[in-house]
């Protein structure tokens, strides 16, 4: 992969320039301009999903601009090494293969001249005959009763995928009752034990190294309610279940080796909902839909690697992004899905995209002068409209805007479905069009005070208008849609990360507060005396602890 700076390289002089431009014009110009704009900056994929990128601040020279400086920064080489199994991830020694989870082909994928694909099916092939046992009352629990609950208990990655696939999928549901426990704290996992039975509850326990402390101090917590309840330790056969890369750890725990999906240390945990960490979601589902989204993947797969950048919607999805946060400043970006179901959406793409990209160090092992990983926020419309819409229209900050829809044309709910697109089309023209304060005289409220200087109150109503914004329409949320949806993003951060010059796929970040975590825990029980030695803060804190 190329280590070259991107502020480095001739198109990021280049794109400099046409900024000081560009920036001085208004998205509504463009449209005056150019008649075919939404033609000319919008893609279709499949014919299930339209990307319109056309209300953006940006002409096909700015396009054309970052798509060079995507070729300065060796994407098409990077991409490939990433599809042939090259250990990208340098700093971990490992390639990175979430790829090859969904590769509906016969090629095979080698790892260290081994082919990953027979590992891969032979793992399919055990998630869909225990999904179909469980599903059909087939399996049951130490005292011969069908399950009715399954409990996921993973953090990162291992939560935060499932949870949000099997959120998005309601429609899809059937009668398996779905529960997560992924925080430490103590609530999360006595709000699930009000609503489980022992008898028919499965639980999965989702470490990619099962040594994970969050995750291991739950599990351990539920065995040993299990074990005082049932007492009997074989029937931890029927209902404890390990997703993992660790099976020797997995069996010390006490899990049957019968009872351990595996996958690989390639797969990284924000990547692994594709792997045996996805059977929450073949459980939830069915086999038949997991594959569905699986297959949904695997084609934005074959987009990504064989489209030509100028086709290709991860890529320009990626390449805008930059644009507004290294030349527009824009430091964030918002996503806003308008489907109920996808409220867990933007709490994926956060980890997928920050997780990844949140780097200051690039792989020379220096620091980085350019920004890299945007803030990634949002929430569900029209919701967020009755929330922190009135920023977005009229604040001081500029905030680039995804906004995703899927048509529901099925339900009996029609105009409510009509509603809610109207919303989405409006709020996306409204931020790039604005208005001008004059159509809201009709509406001036005598009672306020200012209302008699029509001049002066129309200025509270005056929306400027030049908020960029991307449109994703999808014809159905269904699970192949969903798995395009989030493979697109996925290589949308993946293509950041290498013009960013970034190692994507480690998280160094988060290890240092684990393991100050685990000196500050000894010194939290007031049964012990530990001498304090940490900083006046945090000793303050830990003696206030300990002596309330």
């Amino acid at each position: 992969m190329n280590t070259i700076n991107p502020n480095e390289t001739n198109s990021w002089k280049e794109l400099s320039d046409h900024f000081k431009i560009i920036s001085k014009i208004h998205i509504k110009n463009f449209f005056v301009k150019d008649t075919s704009r939404f033609k000319n900056f919008s893609l279709v994929f499949n014919n299930k999903m339209l990307v319109d990128f056309s209300k953006n601040n940006i002409s096909k020279n700015t396009i054309k601009l970052l798509i060079q400086l995507s070729k300065e920064m060796g994407l098409e080489k990077s991409i490939k090494d990433m599809f042939s199994g090259e250990k990208i991830n340098k700093t971990e020694n490992q390639p990175v293969l979430h790829i090859a989870l969904r590769n509906m082909s016969n090629n095979p994928i080698l790892v260290d001249r081994q082919n990953v694909m027979i590992d891969i099916k032979n793992s399919l092939k055990k998630m869909k005959v225990f999904s179909n046992l469980v599903i059909k009352g087939k399996w049951t629990g130490y005292t011969n009763k069908k399950i009715t609950d399954i409990v996921n208990i993973g953090i990162g990655g291992s939560h935060l995928g499932p949870n949000m696939v099997i959120e998005s999928l309601q429609q899809y549901r059937n009668h398996l009752n779905i529960h997560f426990i992924s925080n430490i704290d103590s609530c999360n996992i006595l709000n699930i034990l009000k609503k489980i039975n022992f008898e028919t509850t499965i639980f999965l326990i989702s470490s990619k190294t099962f040594t994970t402390k969050e995750t291991m101090t739950n599990a351990m917590t539920i065995k040993n309610i299990f074990l005082k309840k049932t007492k009997i330790k074989k029937s931890l056969e029927k209902h404890f279940f390990a997703l993992t890369t660790n099976v020797q750890c997995a069996e010390n725990f006490g899990i049957s080796k019968n009872n351990i999906f595996r996958f690989w240390n390639w797969v990284g945990g924000r990547y692994s909902l594709w792997s045996s960490v996805g059977l929450s979601i073949s459980l939830a589902i069915g086999y038949k839909n997991f594959i569905s989204l699986l297959k949904g993947a695997y084609d934005m797969d074959v987009h990504f690697s064989s489209e030509r950048l100028e086709k290709n919607i991860p890529v320009i999805l990626a390449l805008i992004g930059i644009w507004y946060n290294n030349f527009f400043n824009t430091e964030t970006e918002a996503i806003l899905p308008y489907n109920n179901y996808m409220h867990k959406f933007v709490e994926y793409l956060q980890q997928t995209n920050m997780e990844s990209n949140g780097k200051n160090i690039n792989k020379q092992g220096k620091k980085v002068s350019w920004q890299t990983g945007p803030i990634v926020w949002g929430g569900i419309g029209t919701n967020s409209q009755h929330a922190f819409y009135q920023l977005l229209h009229q604040g001081t900050k500029l905030i680039p805007c995804d906004f995703i829809i899927p048509i529901n044309k099925t339900n009996e709910f029609q105009k409510h479905n009509i509603q809610l697109l109207a919303n989405f089309l409006a709020q996306t023209k409204a931020l790039a069009f604005g208005e001008s304060s004059d159509v809201f005289e009709e509406d001036v409220n005598s009672n306020i005070q200012i209302s008699n200087n029509k001049k002066l109150f129309s200025t509270f109503k005056n929306f400027d208008g030049n908020k960029p914004s991307n449109s994703i329409m999808l014809d159905i949320l269904d699970p192949y849609n969903l798995g395009s949806l989030i493979a697109l993003y996925e290589h949308k951060t993946f293509v950041q990360g290498v013009i960013f010059n970034v190692y994507s796929f480690d998280q160094w970040g988060v290890e240092l507060g684990k393991k100050m975590a685990n000196d500050i825990e000894k010194s939290l029980d007031s049964k012990n005396q530990f001498d304090l030695s940490f900083d006046s803060s945090t000793n303050g804190l830990i003696k206030f602890y300990n002596n309330v």
